[in-house]
């Protein structure tokens, strides 16, 4: 039977025991009906898969026992950063979610010309922890042990700056072709995908003064919530271990 893994913050070592933390409790012990002595998964997002086994419940707290511990070596040998225009809603979920079970490395969301979202800093604070939240779950799921960084939101002019390893930005138009990255040396790489409006012409500039170049993914202009997803399945296609 496949075991639910849960995320928890808390440094994890054979023989210790952890609390676990009141919404993982709920989960195991009232969603799953764990019980004494049922087994569970912990990971904290430092590569290893934690084998526990609940010891104790209470009316406040429960806890469990770590009885193993497992290197998880399921990371991309390639090492993808998406600095994405801030998507409405659903649709920025979506695209984390998705991203992350494709193995993505960071994300970096950013505010551009055409950003249908304004966020102020409260508002900045709870969309980013709602953010860090979809992508714990979507590790959780797809079995990564290693946590995708993300970003605070923040201007395109301070975020293209952070470009790790070669820098693309989709254009049907592109010279440059995923085929002509099959013999290139690439260990890391940043995909810049703009807002539901595209990237403007201002916002352009800047990408290529940071060091962007241009990357035909197909004759066709792809919306924001598809395109970074299909670029990060194409590349790891490519160059990481979807091959």
């Amino acid at each position: 039977m496949r075991l639910t893994r849960s995320h928890i913050d808390a440094m994890l070592q054979v023989g210790s025991e952890v609390t676990l933390p009141e919404d993982v409790a709920q989960h195991l012990l009232r969603v799953l009906r764990l019980e004494i002595g049922d087994a569970c998964v912990l990971f904290n997002g430092d590569g290893h898969d934690y084998d526990a086994r609940i010891v104790h419940l209470g009316k406040r707290e429960a806890r469990a026992e770590i009885v193993a511990a497992r290197r998880i070596d399921n990371e991309s040998p390639l090492r993808i950063t998406l600095l994405q225009g801030i998507a409405r809603g659903e649709k920025m979920d979506w695209i984390l979610q998705k991203a992350t079970e494709l193995g993505i490395a960071r994300v970096l969301p950013v505010e551009s010309e055409r950003s249908e979202v304004k966020l102020d800093a409260q508002r900045a604070a709870k969309r980013l922890a709602h953010w860090r939240g979809i992508v714990l779950s979507a590790c959780e799921q797809s079995g990564r042990a290693s946590v995708p960084e993300v970003a605070a939101p923040q201007p395109l002019a301070q975020g293209a700056g952070l470009r790790d390893g070669r820098g693309f930005i989709l254009d049907p138009l592109a010279d440059a072709s995923l085929s002509s990255l099959r013999d290139a040396s690439l260990q890391a790489c940043t995909i810049a995908i703009g807002p539901e409006g595209g990237w403007s012409p201002r916002d352009r500039e800047r990408l290529v003064a940071a060091g962007y170049e241009g990357l035909r993914l197909g004759p066709r202009v792809l919306r924001t919530e598809t395109a970074g997803i299909a670029a990060i399945a194409a590349l790891q296609a490519l160059r990481g271990d979807l091959g």
